[in-house]
């Protein structure tokens, strides 16, 4: 048995002298305070989130992932690419001085380009649609953006299809304005370096990196920088049910912020050992066993990334380093995810998920309903051998 250390007795308390106190020179601007921010340096606010070692009852006792905190951001991981793509705009002449910002968001890009318009003096439109959460679209407007609503799906495309036709409609309204095309910019995929490497500072080395996939961009930026240190890194992405990111046929999602009705340009497919699809249940689970024991957790995408992570964790060899990115908090989903009401109006507390995904052998196998993976990942829109090369011996020796 360890001993405690008893503590020392307390010295007694001590006088200090008084110093004369320095009348304050209205005329003279105040000290600089450690760690403080100005209102003139918002963007200051954004990066160097903290990680967080996830175990049980996700992992067994000496187990466990390695969680950065996105959700630790101002509004979460897309203040990066906020910033970033914005400010590359305005540095190459597309965005001009006081030009609009038209975008379609489901939420937390929305949020990232709100503080953008704040930083470098735009106003911004954002193009959603009515599966938004109200208090997300009391938040933007508060925070200075107009948020248009768009009445319903396009017949294809979806709402995300709906949300682009709206912004074309809107940029040829507003001349000078300017889309960040968050799908398909290569600035959204540049903006997660810091991420990177962030990550590679706190913890020294990665040998899995998961990830949630919805524009792509997280997901291919941090991995393709974590390459050039760790060359055997692994990456492991997590999409929603009826996504067609990954191939699968496009149906409606009650996810937000992971997944697609189209294809992003973004998505690196070559990057990814694996993929994972996983269902709305399966996540809010996830998200309330993270809140319940960790005291840290976020939205559908944390959920799903968190479930993904914790199995690796148990089925990946003992000492495996294992990263996963929280791209949010739980703020916006106090009325989905942690609501009682609505999770079993949508049938989301019936039962917890398995305890291992089902494994389909092509990602056209068959259409998936529940936690999945592949092993077997390419472009979909690829026309040569759309299912691309079979896993190399040493991945299926993982498994």
């Amino acid at each position: 048995m360890h001993s405690v250390p008893t503590a020392a007795p307390h010295a007694p308390a001590r006088s200090l002298p008084a110093r004369p106190v320095q009348p304050h020179d209205p005329t003279q601007a105040p000290a600089p305070i450690a760690g403080a921010t100005r209102a003139s340096d918002m963007s200051g606010l954004v990066g160097n989130t903290p990680v967080l070692h996830i175990s049980e009852p996700l992992s067994p006792a000496g187990r466990g992932f390695w969680a950065k905190l996105e959700g630790r951001n101002p509004g979460g991981i897309k203040d990066r690419p906020g910033l970033h793509m914005v400010e590359r705009a305005r540095a190459r002449g597309e965005l001009r001085p006081g030009g609009r910002i038209i975008e379609s968001t489901s939420g937390t890009l929305g949020l990232g380009l709100a503080l953008a318009g704040m930083v470098y003096g735009h106003p911004v439109t954002l193009v959603t649609d009515p599966g938004l959460e109200p208090a997300m679209t009391r938040l933007l407007t508060a925070y200075g953006a107009e948020v248009d609503i768009v009445p319903a799906p396009h017949p294809a495309g979806g709402w995300q299809q709906a949300r682009r036709d709206r912004v074309a409609q809107l940029l040829a309204q507003h001349p000078g304005s300017w889309c960040p095309d968050q799908y398909n910019n290569p600035d959204n995929t540049t903006a997660y370096l810091p991420l990177a490497l962030e990550l590679a500072s706190q913890l020294g080395h990665i040998d899995v990196l998961v990830c949630s996939v919805g524009t792509g961009g997280h997901s291919a930026g941090v991995s393709r920088v974590l390459r050039q240190f760790y060359p055997e890194l692994r990456l492991v992405g997590v999409d929603s049910i009826g996504s067609t990111i990954f191939g699968q046929p496009a149906r409606t999602r009650l996810m937000r912020g992971l997944g697609s009705s189209i294809h992003p340009r973004n998505v690196a497919y070559d990057q990814f050992s694996e993929v994972h699809w996983v269902a709305p249940g399966e996540a809010v689970w996830t998200c309330r066993q993270l809140a319940a024991s960790h005291y840290a957790t976020g939205g559908w995408s944390v959920g799903a990334v968190a479930l993904v992570a914790g199995w690796l964790s148990r089925t990946e060899p003992a000492g495996t380093r294992i990263a996963a990115v929280f791209p949010d908090g739980p703020q916006r989903y106090l009325g989905t995810v942690y609501d009682d009401d609505y999770c079993a109006a949508h049938g989301l507390l019936d039962a917890p998920p398995a305890d291992a995904p089902e494994t389909v052998d092509r990602l056209d196998e068959k259409e998936v309903t529940a936690w999945s993976r592949c092993a077997r990942v390419a472009d979909p829109l690829a026309v040569a051998d759309p299912q691309g090369p079979a896993p190399s011996d040493a991945v299926e020796e993982a498994r």
